[in-house]
């Protein structure tokens, strides 16, 4: 693992971290929380969680920790784990977020977007919709891969589907809340329109995420070549150029979705169980000083 340092001419030099350094960086930064409010929390502060805000903050710990107090904060209110799919099932009725049903070449999980569908005029319902979609891809993701792809799929998109409010907390809770967990976002077919509307959108990306989004056109061979270099062809919807005609079903999704919620109910049970039982032995002191917390995906 690595990062980069900017040099007095305006370049980067890469500096690699060994094992044991990152391990002091996450038990520097632990000394800085408080106490965990709750189980869930705990689960959150994982070592693989705070190394997530850490390379977003480029390994500085007193930025890291800042960034990482706010994250507790929110969870904590939002309590985004405990969000089912009862709350949010009017949401997805047309197919405007859902989890692919394959992954990239890499094995990343892949949420789809389609803005240009977009039936309910809630901000505040709709951010609750992408807060879970994210907690279950995060949940679906191997043990090896910890990023998620976006394919934003913009036919029907207009400047009216997507208010500039809702879109700048989507970027913020993203960037804040959710570090390091992008590792592609593919704009497909943007109209010419949305070069404007990105031009507004863009200040408030920061500059790993923008150099994360690459603009896909389906009458552009050059661009298409960035889908099957990162997709099997094969299992890509044809709607972006792929060979799969199989299309958003919203019974079996709701089935699936449905079945994820029990997943999560059981992990968190289990997790919950596991935290008692190591607190009344002593075995694994929820202390921050120790750096000993489960290893729960952020």
């Amino acid at each position: 693992m690595s990062f980069l340092w900017k040099s007095s001419n305006g370049g980067t030099t890469e500096k690699t971290l060994t094992l044991e350094e990152q391990q002091e960086k996450i038990n520097e930064v632990r000394k800085q929380l408080e106490e965990p409010s709750s189980l869930a929390i705990q689960g959150f502060l994982s070592d693989a969680s705070i190394l997530r805000f850490l390379r977003a903050r480029n390994w500085n710990v007193q930025k890291s920790s800042k960034m990482l107090k706010s994250a507790v904060k929110w969870r904590a209110a939002y309590k985004p784990e405990m969000i089912s799919w009862e709350e949010i099932a009017h949401e997805a009725e047309t197919g405007k977020i859902y989890r692919a049903d394959y992954k990239d070449k890499l094995g990343r999980t892949v949420l789809v977007l389609r803005p240009g569908l977009e039936n309910t005029t809630s901000g505040k319902e709709q951010i609750k919709y992408l807060v879970y979609s994210l907690e279950k891809a995060i949940m679906n993701l191997t043990d090896d891969q910890e990023k998620m792809v976006w394919m934003i799929d913009f036919q029907g998109w207009t400047m009216g589907s997507t208010p500039l409010k809702v879109t700048r907390e989507t970027v913020s809770v993203l960037q804040d809340c959710y570090p390091e967990r992008l590792g592609l976002a593919i704009l497909y077919n943007p109209p010419r329109l949305f070069e404007s509307f990105y031009k507004i959108v863009k200040p408030f990306l920061d500059h790993e995420t923008s150099k994360k989004v690459k603009f896909v056109y389906s009458n552009d061979k050059e661009s298409q070549k960035i889908m099957a270099d990162v997709f099997d062809m094969d299992k890509l919807d044809s709607a972006f150029g792929g060979r799969n005609l199989a299309t958003f079903e919203y019974s079996s999704y709701a089935e699936q979705m449905k079945e994820d919620d029990k997943k999560m109910q059981s992990n968190d049970a289990a997790s919950d169980a596991s935290s008692e039982a190591s607190f009344y032995s002593g075995t694994d002191s929820p202390k921050h000083g120790d750096g000993e917390h489960g290893a729960k995906k952020a």
